[in-house]
Formats: structure tokens, C-alpha cells, sequence
């Protein structure tokens, strides 16, 4: 019996060789569609669930929370001394790490070269986090400081073929050089993990953060906090003692007004690190993260494609249907059951899926590199194991089969014999299944535009991200990140006056704030007269910091050198009485718009003279009296996605970190080769690290861009699937209907007038689609398009755009196919029959 259904299945395939080759290409491409997107949610969704001891690894986080405005600032960093109270209060911790991010310089037998990813830790950090190893013992490679574990890329990089271990480098952090010892090679990091390193080394906190309030202050976010639990701890137990440990030792900072966090009031979360890529926290994350709204929208979107597919089935089936009810009544008048046709089908569907599953794996082993490429992550499709792709493929083409198959099998096992035999016709009609193909048709289409309309909507919005103002003028600008490093502090000046005379260069300018900036720096404003302080963003700049940004003034007037009072600057090396003289004299600062309004001045203008209290120079010092002398526009920074920070300039060319030149764009390639040129001659010891700032900006949405180019393709994809169908559907129409249209021809009408009546007929079902798609597409990208602090208006032109596009590739589709029908010669269709 079994062979007797297959043998019937591939021969009714054969038979209709289009309809076969149509259902395998559609259901191939929802397939291989499928599978491409839940193979990235499945790697999204296993973000260092590798680790030896993921299950029992914990991540501190950090969440400050504004008492002004009760903004929510997650981050993933964590003070230092919380670490340390941490092992201490809780005993179920079992052992404990912190790591920082550095970038120094790394020597290295007299060459300077760039560095990127180095952690800085002061325990086991390889106990912690479990990092294999290729060379050395991981429970010994950084248990003793000045140690350090390279892995294998970036020892090759560093020591070429040389065996590195045991080798000796220097780093150069701060103006200080410090050698280490190479005891350990890792393996390079699969890019499925929230950590990134290049080099790990063991260094001494008390002794790096000598000089500095870094090993006590709760305010300074600067690195990551680790720790495992004791086997058998319950990490709800811990969560449920946090409020107890902040309050017996994080300090009230409105008690405490220079720290410079008296608005703020701090709370704390841990969470395992399989969870930090797509949890909540995503500030301060060594590597960008993503939502689990994303992910939620890929996975619906693979299981939209998917049914796309199956609506292709079931409908050529359907239409199909009256070509093969001959051969079901004259099956049950020989005594073939129903359960039995049913069966019949249903392998026929089976078998079909398994065609298409293997057409599909073909197309995704080809397209795997490219989505690869354009998402920038390591997808790997393996078919054996564990996870395997072939214990998704088995089930999922049986379930694709039998759902595909599953209604066409009990519409064609109900045919009555009586009634199609007495028809005496060979293709009798079947009443009732133009309103179900109908309805599939606007199912299909009705996903495709909103695919499009979503497409549309993200590269609109990625677009007026990359040009929107940002209240500077952002081209024409190259920004040098390391200029900060101690090694330059007593060439600082002359590098900056021996560029400024590089042909070309307009303008050069210094700041801890430029274009893309990462790092972010606050303070709390007391204004007189006002009971809650406010935070504010607090930078350092040079004189020629507005000029070379070209930010505009609102009121006031600007840093100048003829006003002495402008500069307080610190050098490092100056003892506290300095800074004391500083803050009793005062400090003038520049702000922008926004701080201006959130420190209760309505105008710029009024803002300007006055007087508020804040923390310029460290918590011994205290609030200092904080002259404002002007005010400039607003200006966004950072991605479109956060808010514009209110924000203080002060001018300090001490603790400036960003080098900034203005050229003219006309000389953009030779004054890039030029300052390149001049830095190797001032500062041979310090790698280049310039970028024109388009880079950067381009930098900041690589994953909006991503996320157009993923959402363009698979609306191709569900275009592709729907029209196949459609193309399919006509082709039965138009074969059904040819004695009709030859009729038709015979009484005048032109192949115009055919195509006409056969278009419109199936512009109906995609015009209807769109009155589905609109208000779905509607409600997604406006909670999408929420996310951004400035944002497109969502107006009418992607929706039109995505009904006229789908209108136009659906006629196109139909009218591809009615018309070689409608240019044939009447007599060949009067002889159709």
C-alpha cells in the first residue's frame, strides 16, 4: 500500500511538472528563510551559554535612577568597591573578579603598536569565567600580578611565529610602563559572547589606583564585576538581599554633596551572564547588545515566511483541486476509503516538503557566509550533535508536510463520487475554494507589505539618524580618540600647533567629549534657591573646542585666553592646595541649552552670570562656586537612539582625551595622509588612531543598517513566494477560462481587454491586503521608531510606497502569464476542449 502511495505521488508530480517545480520553489525559499533567521535567533539567544560554568556566572549591574526625572540609567559596570563589599557581606559568593577596559600602548622590542580589548583584572578571571586555554594552566596564569594572557591572534600579531609564552611585553597606560609576563594563550573568543579581549592581565588596584578616590568611590563606573556562587546558592536569595547590602554600604549621596551624584540613587542587579547580551542593562557593555523585542520580531517574521509557503501549497492544491477529482471518484467507486486518500495526500505533501527541505538546506549553506557578512556575527550550521540542524529539519519537514497538506487532503477526500461523475465534464467545478484561495492570497500579500512597509520605515529612519543635525557640523572633521595618554601630556601643546600648520587644517581643537563619544561623565548642580540638585553632563574642552565643532553660541560669550579666570585646569601632578585655590575661586563654564532649562533658566540668556554649585575637583574638595558665563546650542553626541545630555563645559586641558582637527573637505585624502605623516614624527611611541567622523557616525547604526538589510531581503523573499503563487493561480485561470477567452476574442475583445478582466480579478485580494497590513506595520514601527529620541513622522509615504510596489510586482506577475494566453489564436482555444 505504502508503495503504492509513493508510486501515485511521484507520478501526479511528474504529471504536472510546473505546479510540482512552483510548490518546491516557494516552499524551498520559505524554508531556507526560516531556518537562515532562526539559526540568528538561535545565536543571539546563546551568548555564552558555552562557558564551562555559564549556569552558576554572575554579572553585577548597576542602575541609577534620577530622583528629578526617574530616568533609568542601566549599566553593566559596577565601582570597584563594590566587589570587594560584595565578597565580603554575601557569603554565598564564591570567588569574585573585577576587569577594566584599557587601551594602552604595547612595546614591544622598541616598537609601539596599537592595542584594543585589554582587560585589566585583579583576580582569577579565568576561574571566574572559564576562557580555555590552548598554553599555560588556567588556575595559575593570572594568579600573580604583573602575568598576562594573550590570545592565539593576538600573540601571532605581537611575536609573529615566536613562542610567546614566557615572553616579556610592556604596557604603557597613563605615562606609566608597566612589563608583564605572558603565562597563558586563549583561544580567540567566538563572537558569541558579551566579553571581548585581546589581552588579560593581572594588575594591583591599590598601587594602579594610587593617588585616586577609585578605590572607595561608588560613583566611578569603570569596570565589570564577576563572581560564581557556592554550589547550591540560590541567586534569588542574593537578589533578595541587595536593598539590605546598598543600604549598609552604598552612602546617601544627597548626603554626600561632593560625589557629585546627589540626584541619583543607585540600585543593583545580578545577572547570569548567558542573560547580559539581551538583558535590560546594555550601557557600559563591552560589546553592543540587542532586545529581546528583536528577537521576538525575527522569530515571528521566519514563522510569517514559513506560512507564506504553506499558503502557497494549499493553494495551487485547492485551485488544482477539480484536475484531480476524476481520479478521486473513480479511486472510491473501486472502494478507496477517505482515511486512505487522506493518507495519500498527506505523503504527497510530506514528500513534496522533503524535495523542497533539501532545496532549502542547498540554498541556506549558500547564503549563510552573506547573512553572516552584512549582520557581522559567526553563524555555523552544523547538522550533527547536539545542536544540530537535523533535529530541527526531520521534525520540521513533517510538521511542514502534514500543516501544508493537511486541509487540501480533507477538502480532496470528501469529493463525492456521484456528483463529479455525473458532471461529465473533465474539469468539473469545486464550489467553495476561490473564497479560501482568495483569502490565503490576502494572507500572503498582506505579510509581504508589511514587510516592505517596515523596510521602508527602518531605512528612513537609519537615513535621517546618519544626516539629521546634530547641532554641530559634523563632516569635514577627523578625531584622534588617543590623544589623552600620559606619554603626550609634555607634547600635548606642541603636536597641537605643529598640526594646526598642516595645509588644509582650518581649526584644531581638544576635548573629553567628540563625535560618537562613549565615555560619559556627570555631576550634581545645586542651584541656589531649588531643594533637589540636578545631574548634569560634565566635559573638559580647549579654547578652540566650539570653533573647530562649530557649535553655535546662544548667549554669553565663550572660553578665552585673555580671561584667565576661564582656566582651571589641574595638571596632575599639582598637589590638592591647587585645587582648593581653584575651587575658591571659582569656576566658569559653559552649558548648553538644555542644562540652561533644567536648571530652571527659561532663556539662555538669563542663565548667563549666574551662579550654581557643583563638584569640579574630587569629593575632598567639595562643591565649588560655578560661574556660568555662556550658553550654546544643543548638541547630540552620541547615537539618535539616546536622549541630547544637559551638559557642562569646562576648560581644562588637562583631562582632555580627543583630539579634534577641521579641514577642508576639498583635502580630505592628503590631510588625512598628512596628520598621519606628522603624528609618527611628534609621537613615534603612540600608534595613529585617527577617523573622519563619517566613519563614525556610520559606525553608530551599523546595526540599524543590518537590521534594513535583513528586513529588505526577506520582504524580497515573501514578494518572491506570494508571486509564485500568483503566477501559479493564473496560469490555472487562465487555462481554465481559455475556451471563454477564445469566445471572447471571437466577439472582439483584444488581448488588452483579457488581461484587464484576469489583473483585475487578483488586484482585488492585494488591494484588500493592504487595509490588513497598514495598521499592523502602523502599531510595530511606532513602538520601533519609540526608541529613538528623534525620529521620523510616520506619515503616509511608506505605506503607499509598499501598496503601490506590491500592486504593481502582483499585476506585473499576472499580466506576465495572461498574455501569452490572451495573444493565442481563437481556433486554439475554441479547441481547447
Amino acid at each position: 500500500m505504502w508503495r503504492n502511495y509513493i508510486v501515485a505521488c511521484v507520478r501526479n508530480l511528474l504529471k504536472n511538472k510546473v505546479y510540482a517545480v512552483i510548490n518546491v520553489a516557494g516552499l524551498a525559499m520559505g524554508l531556507a528563510a526560516c531556518l537562515l533567521l532562526l539559526l540568528y535567533v538561535r545565536f543571539e539567544t546563546s551568548y555564552d551559554a558555552w562557558l564551562p560554568n555559564s549556569e552558576n556566572t554572575y554579572q553585577l549591574q548597576s542602575i541609577q535612577r534620577s530622583r528629578q526625572t526617574g530616568e533609568e540609567t542601566r549599566l553593566q559596570m559596577a565601582p570597584y568597591v563594590a566587589k570587594q563589599r560584595l565578597e565580603a557581606d554575601l557569603p554565598q559568593i564564591d570567588r569574585a573578579v573585577y576587569a577594566m577596559a584599557s587601551e594602552p600602548v604595547i612595546l614591544r622590542n622598541g616598537e609601539s603598536l596599537p592595542s584594543h580589548d585589554v582587560l585589566l583584572v585583579d583576580g582569577p578571571f579565568l576561574d571566574v569565567l572559564g576562557f580555555p586555554l590552548v598554553q599555560g594552566d588556567p588556575d595559575s596564569a593570572l594568579s600573580q600580578v604583573g602575568s598576562t594572557v594573550l590570545t592565539a591572534s593576538e600573540a601571532r600579531r605581537i611575536f609573529g611565529t615566536e613562542n610567546a609564552m614566557g615572553k616579556t611585553l610592556s604596557l604603557v597606560s597613563h605615562g606609566r610602563t608597566t612589563d608583564y609576563r605572558v603565562t597563558g594563550i586563549a583561544r580567540d573568543l567566538p563572537s558569541h559572547s558579551h566579553v571581548r579581549f585581546t589581552i588579560i592581565a593581572r594588575f594591583d588596584p591599590a598601587t594602579y589606583f594610587a593617588g585616586t578616590p577609585l578605590l572607595t568611590d561608588w560613583t566611578w563606573h569603570s569596570g565589570w564585576v564577576y563572581f560564581t556562587l557556592e554550589p547550591g546558592a540560590d541567586p534569588a536569595a542574593i537578589r533578595a538581599a541587595m536593598p539590605n547590602w546598598t543600604q549598609r554600604n552604598v552612602p546617601d549621596f544627597r548626603r554626600e554633596p561632593g560625589t557629585g551624584l546627589g540626584d541619583i540613587e543607585q540600585d543593583w542587579a545580578i545577572t547570569n551572564v548567558r542573560d547580559v547580551h539581551l538583558g535590560d542593562s546594555q550601557k557600559g557593555a563591552m560589546t553592543p547588545g540587542n532586545d529581546k523585542r528583536t528577537i521576538v520580531t525575527f522569530t515571528v517574521i521566519a514563522l510569517m515566511i514559513l506560512l507564506m509557503a504553506c499558503i502557497n501549497f494549499t493553494n495551487l492544491t485547492t485551485a488544482r483541486s477539480s484536475q484531480r477529482a476524476r481520479e478521486i471518484a473513480l479511486r472510491k467507486v473501486l472502494g478507496a476509503r477517505r482515511s486512505e486518500l487522506t493518507v495519500q495526500f498527506l505523503m504527497e505533501s510530506t514528500i513534496l516538503t522533503g524535495v523542497a527541505m533539501l532545496t532549502a538546506l542547498v540554498l541556506v549553506e549558500l547564503t549563510v557566509p552573506v547573512l553572516s557578512g552584512f549582520l557581522d556575527i559567526e553563524l555555523t550550521l552544523d547538522y550533527l550533535g547536539p545542536n544540530g540542524l537535523l533535529l530541527l529539519v526531520v521534525p520540521a519537514t513533517i510538521l511542514v508536510g502534514v500543516t501544508a497538506g493537511l486541509y487540501p487532503a480533507l477538502f480532496l477526500s470528501r469529493f463525492r463520487p456521484a456528483n463529479i461523475l455525473k458532471a461529465n465534464k473533465s474539469t468539473p467545478e469545486i464550489s467553495g475554494s476561490p473564497w479560501l484561495r482568495n483569502a490565503l492570497v490576502v494572507t500572503q500579500f498582506s505579510i509581504s507589505i508589511g514587510l516592505i512597509i517596515c523596510t521602508a520605515v527602518i531605512y528612513m529612519q537609519t537615513r535621517y539618524a546618519q544626516l539629521a543635525d546634530p547641532g554641530y557640523d559634523r563632516d569635514g572633521l577627523i578625531q584622534v580618540e588617543n590623544f589623552g595618554r600620559g606619554q603626550l601630556r609634555d607634547r600635548a601643546e606642541a603636536i597641537v600647533q605643529e598640526i594646526r600648520r598642516i595645509p588644509g587644517i582650518i581649526s584644531v581643537g581638544r576635548g573629553s567629549i567628540g563625535v560618537a563619544t562613549e565615555n560619559e561623565t556627570s555631576i550634581t548642580v545645586q542651584v541656589p534657591g531649588q531643594n533637589a540638585p540636578v545631574t548634569i553632563g560634565n566635559y573638559s574642552v580647549d579654547l578652540g573646542f566650539f570653533d573647530t565643532m562649530r557649535i553655535e553660541r546662544l548667549a554669553g560669550r565663550l572660553f578665552s585666553e585673555r580671561q584667565r579666570a576661564d582656566d582651571s585646569t589641574v595638571s596632575p601632578g599639582s598637589d590638592a592646595r591647587t585645587a582648593r585655590q581653584l575651587a575658591n575661586r571659582g569656576v566658569n563654564v559653559v552649558i548648553n541649552a538644555l542644562a540652561a532649562r533644567r536648571l530652571g533658566f527659561q532663556d539662555p540668556a538669563t542663565a548667563v552670570g549666574a551662579t550654581v554649585m557643583a563638584p569640579h575637583f574630587g569629593p575632598d574638595v567639595g562643591p565649588v562656586p560655578t560661574h556660568i558665563i555662556g550658553v550654546v546650542q544643543d548638541s547630540r553626541f552620541r547615537s539618535i537612539r539616546q536622549p541630547i545630555e544637559p551638559t557642562m563645559f569646562r576648560y581644562d586641558t588637562a583631562s582632555v582625551n580627543t583630539l579634534l582637527l577641521r579641514y577642508r573637505p576639498s583635502d580630505r585624502q592628503q590631510v588625512g595622509a598628512r596628520v598621519a605623516q606628522a603624528w609618527a614624527r611628534l609621537a613615534p611611541d603612540v600608534p595613529f588612531d585617527g577617523e573622519f567622523s563619517e566613519s563614525r557616525v556610520m559606525a553608530l547604526y551599523l546595526a540599524e543598517e543590518a537590521r534594513t538589510k535583513a528586513f529588505a531581503s526577506f520582504a524580497l523573499v515573501g514578494i518572491v513566494i506570494a508571486c509564485l503563487g500568483l503566477y501559479a493561480l493564473a496560469t490555472y485561470e487562465a487555462e481554465r477560462r481559455t475556451k471563454e477567452i477564445g469566445i471572447r476574442k471571437v466577439l472582439g475583445a483584444r488581448a488588452r481587454d483579457i488581461v484587464q478582466l484576469l489583473a483585475w480579478q487578483y488586484s482585488k485580494p492585494v488591494l484588500l491586503a493592504n487595509f490588513l497590513a497598514w495598521p499592523v506595520a502602523w502599531w510595530a514601527m511606532r513602538e520601533w521608531l519609540n526608541n529613538f529620541d528623534a525620529r521620523i513622522d510616520l506619515g503616509l509615504v511608506p505605506f503607499l510606497a509598499g501598496g503601490v510596489l506590491t500592486l504593481v510586482i502582483a499585476l506585473f506577475t499576472v499580466a506576465l502569464r495572461v498574455l501569452k494566453v490572451a495573444r493565442t489564436q481563437p481556433i486554439h482555444a475554441l479547441r481547447y476542449e
